[in-house]
This record gives C-alpha cells, structure tokens and sequence, in this order.
C-alpha cells in the first residue's frame, strides 16, 4: 500500500469508528427499557440518574445540533480555532438526539410502574440551578452579552458535570443493596464499548488533520468517553465480583438479565 492509499484509508477508519460508537452507544439505551418492562418494575433502578440522564442528553442534543447545523455557530468556532472546522459529525447528532428520546421513554416508565423512590433533594436542587442557570445565559446572549457558541458550551459542560455525577446514585444504590438487579449489565457493556470507540474517533481525527484543538475544542465528546470507561469499570466489578448473588431479598424476585432479552414461544 502507498503513502497516498495509507493516508485516504484513515478517514474511512474514523468514519468506521464513529458509526460503531453510535450504534453500540444507542443500542445500549434499550436493554434498561426492556429489563423495566419484562420486570414492571423500576426497582432497583435509580430516579435520580434516568432524571440527569435526561436532561443531560437534553444539553448534548441542543449542543450538537447547533455545531452541525448553524452556520453562525460554525464560523464562531474557526475564529476561535485558527480557521479549523469543528470535530461534530453525524453520527454524534443522531446519537445525542436518540438519547434523548430513549431516556425520555425511561422516564415515562417510572411513571407507569409502582416505585417507592422519590427524586433526591441534591437532584432536584442541582436541576433546577441548572435550569436557571441557562435561562439566565440565554438573556445575557439576547441582550448582547455573550455569543450563543459560549451558551452551548455551557451546555456541554452541564453535560460533562451531569456524566461525572449521574452514575453516582446508582453506583451507591447498588452497595446499599448488595445487589445489581434492576441495573442493566448489558447497558454497561455496550455503554463501555461505545466510550473506548468514541475516544479512539476523536483522537484519530485530530491526528489526521494534525489539529489536536479538536480535542480541546470539543471537550464534552473527549470527556465523556473517559466518564463513561471509568464507570462502566466500576458496575462490572459490581456486578461479577462484589455482588455476585443473583437473588435480590428486597425485590424477591430473581435476576432477569440472567435470561435472554427476547424470550421465544417454542421450545
């Protein structure tokens, strides 16, 4: 292979990686869903992570969205960027977006099925400010404070903040129980898979274009994906070493996930 076929090679591989991160990241949504529904139950399942799941993906999709759609957004970033085009593609936009509504149908679950969970204080508390907090960004843009690509990156970093913490209700929800029932394992598997195939992308496209601002100029993208490896690490210590037992006293039930997700009607 020449020099000319080894470098046109690379972008296919980029094109190859981002597709694989958003199918292996929007599949990863759905076992939860299935798992409430087989169950009718939300137990064991934390409130307050499907509630910062939401929002926050409300935040990546307005982000991503705006970078890959708007022309204003796009020129503000080359003046920022010394003329180089953002690292946003369409894999992200459709991933942000089909989050968000995946997550959203979550959210209805935990309406329909009985719960005897309440949202926490400290959630409740940290949206609210941040709602506030970007209706408030959104006057100072109007009135000619600030430039809309500052308010999307507010936004990103709301996200980033809501990936740091989401996890954290859950991760401590499943050492009070001893247990990892209600909790997707199969989500963590595909989310883990999505995060090294989503930091592998961007750091292949800032070598390729031998740009790494990038990487600093799409912060949320690049933190996520480290967020999401950290984390899904700890669920599956969780789940195939510390709490091994597949019988949960508090939900009397058995483990579902230790069943297909599909269950056949013939034998």
């Amino acid at each position: 292979m020449d020099g000319a076929s080894s470098v046109a090679i690379w972008p296919v591989v980029s094109n190859i990686l981002g597709w694989t991160y958003f199918l292996a990241w929007s599949i990863s949504f759905y076992p939860q869903a299935i798992l409430n529904f087989r169950r009718k139950s939300v137990q064991g399942l934390s409130l307050d992570f499907v509630y910062y799941n939401v929002f926050g993906f409300l935040c990546y999709s307005i982000f991503n969205l705006a970078f890959f759609f708007s022309k204003e957004i796009q020129e503000q970033y080359r003046h920022r960027h010394n003329d180089s085009d953002n690292l946003v593609r369409g894999n992200d936009v459709l991933f942000a977006v089909h989050a968000f509504l995946i997550s959203a149908f979550t959210l209805t679950q935990t309406f329909h099925y009985k719960s005897d969970q309440e949202l926490s204080r400290s959630a409740r508390t940290f949206l609210l400010v941040a709602i506030g907090a970007s209706a408030l960004f959104v006057a100072v843009v109007l009135l000619g404070g600030s430039m809309w690509i500052d308010f999307l990156y507010f936004l990103s970093y709301i996200k980033l903040i809501i990936s740091f913490i989401k996890y954290l209700p859950q991760m401590w929800m499943n050492y009070q129980r001893k247990s990892t029932i209600g909790w997707s394992i199969h989500n963590i598997l595909l989310d883990f898979t999505g995060g090294c195939l989503s930091v592998a992308q961007l750091i292949l496209d800032a070598a390729i274009a031998n740009d790494w601002s990038g990487i600093t100029g799409a912060p949320v993208k690049f933190g996520l994906g480290f967020v999401a490896i950290g984390f899904d690490l700890i669920f599956m210590t969780q789940h195939y070493i510390l709490y091994k037992s597949r019988h949960d006293p508090l939900l009397a039930t058995l483990d579902e996930e230790r069943q297909p997700l599909v269950v056949s009607e013939h034998p």
